[in-house]
């Protein structure tokens, strides 16, 4: 979606927006941290964010990687800035390819700061001069596709403060093709304020987005206002001197300065959307939008158009329908079905690709190192101890399991104290949800779509079963005409009572002037290529832990033989109608530590019979170990 039609929204509703900068970490590690803050802070409701341009080789591809990794797997609409600095011809269209092939329909496009070993600015030798040439270049190659942003200097920038001679750069820019404005970062809203007049007054009347930067620490303040010449208004520099050395009284009184500033912004009426220079941390910005009353909240809830997070990726958008196996693991999914020809609209069937991507492609393997995951879920020796990390789980002592990559949500709530009941059995859910029998789109905790319609739901659930249980668990299902089931073991064999390959619809809404949407199902082929991935994990869960640990032994010894299960009630007006199946069932010998077999005293890597030395340290990607 373009900013520029965000913006106009957000004019028309009445309803301030806001959005995120974050910038590429120079450390694997720090992109890592990144992307899971940029996954947390999606629960804020931004409508966009922006990546900054790295200037240089592996910095530049990785603003590229990062601006698919939020398009495509975080769904996050995102704007990729790009610069002149450095970069000829071939490697601006190199850049923009890959914003294209990322589903990114937004550039902000800049001229940028000279490289740090040159004092002046300098085009490079067949590139782009000014960032009114690199507008009307990406207008011409792509026409409507890109919106594109241009920045805007309320202060003067550091190489030109004749305010005029900006504004009329300003203007050309606009004139090249540009549709939206975000503007250099500052303090003073009295001169901010009289800048928009002054470019008004210019005939420039695409939006103007106000560039804003919570205040962190008292030195980072200092610094950023001199590295960009903001001016500090007197009473801030008066309230911040006081509390200089008190980081925690810095942010708390800066945030209610910048918040003041914000408010004073949206409520003159010419501004509608907030920018927010993050500089890739959240609490203070998160600070600024509670003290705004923009986060989430029953007066504002947070919109979903689906019960699943959308990718944006190219040729995703339209995307409706997903099987629920991966509930839990939406880049999973977005990961394993990139490469198919189309995606599922209106309904699960002929237009998707009969193939599941491998297990190998980046992001399907079990997050963490080793070391992080034995201290997640510590050292389990019996079933007993593996039922209460699960339990842990659904209390929300632990944030995640290996099928399970973010904390329990409110929707479980209604069934919680049965999932524990079943868990405390030695029956191990990992995925569920409640029937619902018609509530409100706007619901804050099942609602999705679009206003003023309904949504619905069977009751779903999916969970491990010990190979002793299975066959009286199945012959209580098959007793139930409301139950459709499939088992699987790692191994492959197959057990269900599915009336055909065909999907059952388990979520659907009703809405105004639009067919029944159907979004999630559960079909044979798509469960059969999660049982690989859900296996996987396990797998790679126990091989955390040294080859002839108990853990170890304990955790390859259940996925090797205990059952993955999925049971749906097809009947929606029955929101506990699961639970009863399973009275009276439990694991025998719950408690009772997992026995290890004996191999003459010599532990082993379970690969070439050798132990190198700190596997147990080594992290995993997607189950095989990096030596």
């Amino acid at each position: 979606m373009h900013i520029s039609d965000m913006l106009s929204e957000a004019e028309r509703s009445g309803q301030p927006k806001f959005s995120f900068e974050f910038f590429p970490p120079k450390t694997a590690q720090g992109v890592q941290n990144l992307y899971d803050r940029m996954d947390r802070m999606h629960a804020l409701g931004p409508s966009f964010i922006d990546i900054t341009w790295g200037a240089g080789g592996r910095l530049a591809s990785l603003t590229c990687e990062m601006v698919n990794v939020a398009q495509t797997q975080y769904g996050l609409e995102t704007c990729m800035h790009l610069t002149c600095t450095d970069m000829g011809k071939e490697k601006v269209d190199e850049a923009l390819k890959a914003a294209y092939k990322a589903g990114c329909t937004n550039i902000l496009a800049l001229r940028g700061d000279p490289p740090r070993e040159k004092e002046k600015w300098v085009a490079t030798e067949g590139g782009f001069r000014y960032a009114r040439d690199l507008v009307q270049h990406i207008r011409q190659t792509y026409g409507n596709h890109f919106d594109i942003g241009v920045a805007g200097y309320p202060e003067g920038c550091d190489d030109q403060d004749d305010a005029e001679l900006l504004l009329d750069h300003l203007k050309e820019k606009v004139d090249a093709g540009a549709t939206f404005i975000v503007t250099q970062m500052f303090y003073d809203v009295d001169n901010f304020l009289t800048w928009v007049s002054k470019v008004r007054a210019k005939g420039v009347t695409i939006p103007i987005i106000p560039g804003i930067m919570p205040i962190n620490t008292y030195a980072s303040f200092l610094r950023r206002c001199n590295h960009m010449n903001a001016a500090i208004p007197p009473k801030w520099s008066g309230a911040l001197e006081e509390v200089k050395n008190d980081d925690a009284a810095v942010r708390s009184i800066g945030t209610g300065l910048v918040a003041e500033m914000c408010k004073k912004i949206l409520d003159s009426g010419l501004i509608h959307h907030l920018h927010f220079y993050t500089m890739n941390l959240a609490q203070a910005t998160r600070m600024v939008l509670d003290d705004l009353a923009l986060t989430p909240s029953e007066d504002r809830p947070l919109k979903q158009p689906l019960p699943w997070r959308q990718s944006l990726g190219l040729g995703r958008r339209e995307e409706d329908v997903r099987p629920i196996f991966w509930k839990n693991r939406n880049k999973s999914y977005v990961a394993r079905t990139q490469d198919w020809d189309e995606f599922p609209n209106g309904r699960w069937g002929d237009s998707r690709s009969p193939a599941f991507g491998e297990l190998d492609a980046y992001g399907i393997g079990l997050k963490g190192t080793n070391e992080q995951n034995r201290k997640l879920w510590g050292e389990p020796t019996s079933i007993k101890d593996v039922a209460n990390i699960f339990v842990k789980y659904l209390e929300n002592k632990v944030d995640s399991l290996p099928w399970s990559e973010a904390p329990i949500t409110s929707e479980a709530d209604v069934i919680k104290s049965d999932l524990i009941k079943l868990n405390e059995r030695g029956l191990l859910t990992i995925n569920s949800q409640p029937a619902v029998d018609g509530v409100k789109s706007s619901d804050p905790v099942y609602g999705w779509g679009p206003a003023n319609g309904y949504v619905y739901q069977k009751a779903y659930l999916e969970l491990l079963v010990s190979p002793k249980l299975i066959d009286e668990l199945i012959r209580r299902i098959e007793h139930d005409p409301d139950l459709t089931y499939y088992a699987v073991n790692k191994a492959g064999d197959l057990k269900n009572n599915a009336p055909g390959e065909g999907p059952n619809a388990v979520t659907w809404g009703v809405f105004p002037g639009k067919e029944i949407v159907q979004p999630t199902i559960v079909e044979t082929i798509s469960f059969l290529a999660w049982k690989d991935e859900a296996f996987r994990l396990g797998t790679d869960w126990a091989h955390c832990y040294s080859a002839l640990s108990p853990s170890r032994q304990l955790i390859d010894h259940m996925m090797d033989n205990w059952y993955l299960v999925n049971i749906v009630h097809n009947d929606f007006h029955q929101t506990h109608g699961l639970f009863p199946l399973f009275d009276g069932l439990s694991v025998e010998d719950i408690e009772k530590p997992f026995e290890v077999p004996h191999t003459n005293g010599v532990e082993t890597n379970g690969v070439n019979g050798t132990k190198p030395e700190g596997l147990e340290n080594i992290p995993l990607t997607n189950g095989t170990t990096k030596v």
